[in-house]
């Protein structure tokens, strides 16, 4: 699943292309879109001018010039692909939209579970916790999310209310730069604890950003301590990375390096 570093990637692309354009027309290409895109909300869109293009966690906003946006949300594997209208629509396109320079924004997703929504002004937008680039979130605001919750510090890190932007692959890295156990309990982590879990969220994130291509290319892959190692020895310490399950999903950690 794209996360923070790969939204982020396809937002600033998305911005690029239409900040300051109109979009002139939608076209919902499969069934899935259609359902969260109907006709008549794609025929809001049409003649609206794009103010802004945002991204909170792994959500984002195409602000437009009357108020209301476009949300939209990649889920497992979607992506924004550009061309010129006249070009072939790209494999797996589930909508269309074009705009008054001839240039064709595409949301191409090969499991159709992408969505764009539109959303008026007066629609609150997913309740989220803080981004996790945001400077505001640190080390107390983590401790005040946490309070009180009965989970492992690694399935916290996924709850998107608790903090925006982080999932499976760079949860268990930011554990591994931070040297925690992704078992240790989320409320009982001190305040010293918490902050190596800051840092860690935002060095890992950071280091993905300035990083080519999504976390499942080749040359992208690289760059993982332990995610997807099960088996290897890890470059810190040597000792055999670990894979186990925690609420349904993989974790890897190294059992050597990574204290409680």
């Amino acid at each position: 699943m794209p996360e923070l570093p790969e939204v982020e990637s396809a937002t600033r692309r998305l911005r690029d292309a239409m900040v300051g354009r109109v979009v002139q027309r939608v076209e919902t290409l499969h069934a899935s879109t259609r359902r969260a895109l109907p006709d008549d909300a794609a025929a809001r869109v049409a003649g609206r001018a794009v103010r802004a293009v945002e991204r909170v966690g792994k959500h984002q906003w195409i602000r437009l010039d009357d108020g209301s946006a476009l949300h939209a949300h990649f889920r497992m594997a979607g992506d924004w692909a550009m061309s010129t209208a006249d070009a072939p629509p790209p494999a797996h396109a589930r909508a269309l939209l074009l705009l008054d320079d001839g240039v064709r924004v595409a949301l191409v997703d090969p499991r159709a579970l992408a969505t764009l929504q539109w959303r008026g002004a007066d629609v609150a937008p997913p309740a989220l916790g803080p981004d996790a680039l945001d400077p505001a979130w640190d080390a107390d605001a983590l401790g005040r999310a946490l309070h009180g919750r009965r989970l492992a510090i690694k399935p916290a890190l996924l709850d998107q209310r608790i903090v925006a932007g982080v999932g499976n692959i760079y949860a268990a890295e930011a554990l591994w730069r931070a040297r925690l156990d992704p078992r240790v309990s989320a409320a009982a982590l001190g305040p010293g604890r918490r902050a190596r879990v800051v840092e860690g969220v935002r060095t890992v994130l950071r280091d993905a950003l300035d990083a080519p291509g999504r976390y499942q290319d080749g040359e992208a892959l690289e760059r993982l301590a332990v995610y997807g190692r099960a088996g290897e020895p890890c470059a810190r310490c040597g000792a055999r990375v670990r894979r186990i399950v925690q609420a349904g999903r993989s974790t890897y950690f190294c059992p050597g390096c990574q204290g409680r």
